[in-house]
């Protein structure tokens, strides 16, 4: 038997099934390309989520690794080490907020977002009652319990109740459901600017300027989770930019860490993040020093080669080359920037099973519908290899 059968065979053994991945087994990777343990290269379709933007193993990002852990790694909070303040200088001046708190996870992001916004409205704004956070239909901010408890989709919530109070649903896309929805206690309103997980979602255009526009009248903080769709995957250095939106608070993760360590943060002005003070909020891990080296390569990388306008470019290319396969089973094309989805009128994962079999791996989300986000490195010729393959998996009776 091969290797990739014992290791998928032992996964599956003692790995809980929280997870339904492709029967591929991944062993090395460098830049857009991944191996599996007999040699066979498959072109990375998908970076991990978003969190692989610079491309796998990149070489700067891995000698700060490497360079950072002959040195130090961790030192927890209780003190100060030498590369949190460059971390955060990074991220001030990249936001243009002036301040940041810094996690480990995306959902810890989230989770500080929703104590931030909660706290503020309290001790700031003055809510006098329970305090609610408006969050949109199709999100996905997480899996703990307060990520779960915004959530749309049943499955994420079976089992796990109760869930957790003071959030409110409302249709992503429809402003006036958003400001039906605001009352004397909404705290915040959290969105993706660019839903991923609900299968590359686009607002209406103007929605998200006059979402903003709003919650300035109502002294409500705007909350953009740009986990996935921020730090060049959209087309620019964040999503909420292609309505010329600034928001209250930024919420980071994924290519943060250039697909090396994992490091996330909040970002916001001092007026909001100085509700927290010593023992109100914390991580042993986050802001550790080997994760800030990692992230501060990460960002330096996205700069240097220009990877958020390249994302522009050949994203517009590639979406305008899908575009063109002609079957009446694709029923939209839609994107920005090298994150693209492809919805069918049936089910997608046949599809990707297919595409894995030509070297193209990407997966399904939403049931119907094919994502694309290759690392953001990947060369025009590279994105003609793979159209090819996807034009032949989708061309009509392609799949029986």
């Amino acid at each position: 038997m091969s290797k990739t059968h014992d290791v998928i065979e032992l996964t599956e053994k003692f790995g809980a099934h929280n997870y339904h991945p492709l029967p591929i087994v991944i062993s090395e990777a460098k830049g857009i390309w991944v191996t599996d343990p007999e040699g066979n290269r498959y072109m990375d379709m998908l970076s991990a989520y978003s969190a692989v933007n610079q491309g796998h193993c990149h070489p700067k990002i891995i000698q700060a690794l490497k360079d950072q852990a002959d040195k130090i790694t961790l030192t927890s909070r209780a003190f100060y080490n030498d590369q949190l303040g460059h971390f955060y200088d990074k991220v001030v001046t990249l936001t243009k907020k002036q301040m940041v708190l810094p996690m480990n996870t995306g959902a810890e992001a989230v989770e500080t977002a929703v104590k931030t916004a909660r706290r503020w409205a309290y001790e700031v704004k003055g809510i006098p009652g329970q305090a609610e956070i408006i969050v949109c239909t199709g999100n996905f901010h997480g899996r703990t319990m307060a990520a779960v408890s915004m959530s749309t989709e049943a499955e994420y919530q079976r089992g796990f109740g109760p869930l957790l109070p003071g959030f409110k649903v409302v249709p992503y896309g429809d402003i006036d459901a958003f400001e039906a929805a605001i009352t004397e206690n909404t705290a915040a309103f959290i969105v993706e600017p660019i839903q991923g997980e609900a299968g590359i979602i686009i607002p209406p255009e103007g929605y998200l300027k006059r979402a903003s526009e709003l919650c300035q009248q109502h002294n409500v903080l705007f909350v953009a989770d740009e986990i996935q769709s921020g730090l060049g995957r959209s087309g620019k250095w964040f999503a909420i930019e292609w309505e010329d939106v600034t928001p209250d608070m930024y919420i980071l993760g994924k290519a943060l860490g250039g697909g090396v360590f994992p490091i996330s943060c909040v970002a916001a002005d001092q007026e909001i993040l100085s509700v927290f003070n010593p023992g109100s909020h914390g991580s042993t891990f986050g802001g550790n020093p080997l994760a800030s080296a990692v992230s501060v390569a990460a960002l330096e990388v996205l700069e240097e080669e220009k990877l958020v306008e390249r994302s522009l470019e050949l994203g517009t290319y590639f979406m305008e080359r899908l575009k063109s396969i002609d079957n009446p089973m694709i029923r939209d094309v839609r994107g920005r920037g090298l994150f693209i989805g492809i919805e069918l009128t049936e089910a997608a994962r046949p599809y990707c099973e297919a595409l894995k079999e030509r070297g193209l791996l990407c997966k399904e989300t939403h049931e119907t519908v094919i994502r694309l986000a290759p690392p953001l490195v990947i060369t025009k010729e590279e994105l003609d290899q793979a159209f090819e393959a996807i034009e032949a998996v989708l061309a009509p009776a392609a799949i029986s």
